[in-house]
């Protein structure tokens, strides 16, 4: 009896749960209990839940006193469910059809985040691999989006963190690039090589790959037999950088092996932006 008794409080208390949920579909339901129940669901990390609360409520009140709101917290919502895809989709939408909102630039920073997190495997770009097999395009997504928050909204409360997020991707896309020189040295590609040093010598002044990019130059010019040029930019390695790993202790340039700088890369350094490594 006792038994039957504890089977019969558990399938009242799973019917009330389920009615409970069932509300989401309820016609009477109010626009502030779907707002709410999202927001519960939201709290509650159930991301799935809160979109489809959140897509209902838009449906039922375009119009209503929640829905602009509903359709920034459901840009969240996607991106904490792992849909960059559909993250990015509600971030433009939002951004298009109000550009004058007032948390207009939680939108633009959270479209940043997005390709952010979708960059975490580019860390795979600075251990040992073909660089030509890997595309940084998530990291120049996540930057340029980054720069428009900062262009459009420098005083927003989500800059800095923006700011931060720019340098390290600067270091990370930077080093890329020298990878790829390095990659075209030792195919014998030498002015595509030095092309790359410049590159980054030309486009991300104060990242930890500008004296690496000089080294490239130095290197790549020696082998093309252009010493006018090797030299001048040894000169400009051993002004700025006069400890880099690639020069003697009386500022000479080292060639090792088959005429390649063998530089010690230190992943550590590049994602603590030069602090460390």
């Amino acid at each position: 009896m006792r038994r039957l008794s504890t089977l019969f409080l558990l399938a009242l208390i799973f019917a009330v749960g389920c009615s409970k949920d069932d509300l989401a579909d309820d016609p009477d339901a109010t626009e502030l209990y779907y707002y709410k129940s999202a927001q519960d669901s939201l709290k509650a990390s159930n991301y799935a839940g809160a979109i489809q609360k959140l897509q209902m409520l838009e449906s039922r009140f375009p119009f209503g006193r929640y829905a602009e709101q509903s359709q920034l917290e459901i840009i969240y919502a996607y991106y904490k469910s792992a849909q960059p895809e559909a993250a990015k989709s509600a971030a433009d939408r939002f951004i298009r059809l109000h550009p004058v909102h007032p948390n207009v630039d939680y939108a633009y920073y959270l479209k940043g985040m997005i390709a952010f997190e979708q960059d975490k495997n580019f860390l795979a770009n600075i251990i040992p691999m073909d660089p030509s097999t890997r595309d940084p395009g998530a990291a120049r997504e996540s930057f340029r989006d980054f720069s428009e928050l900062i262009r459009l909204f420098p005083n927003s409360e989500y800059a800095p963190d923006a700011q931060g997020k720019m340098k390290y991707l600067r270091n990370l896309l930077a080093e890329s690039e020298i990878r790829v020189a390095e990659y075209y040295i030792e195919r014998g590609a030498y002015i595509a090589a030095a092309n790359r040093g410049r590159y980054v010598f030309e486009n991300f002044q104060g990242s930890v790959a500008v004296p690496d990019a000089l080294a490239i130059m130095v290197q790549a010019y020696d082998l093309l037999e252009m010493k006018e040029l090797a030299d001048k930019t040894l000169r400009v390695l051993v002004a700025n950088y006069p400890e880099h790993e690639s020069l003697d202790k009386n500022g000479n340039f080292r060639q090792t092996g088959n005429n390649k700088n063998i530089r010690s890369r230190n992943w550590l350094r590049t994602i603590t932006l030069g602090l460390f490594g």
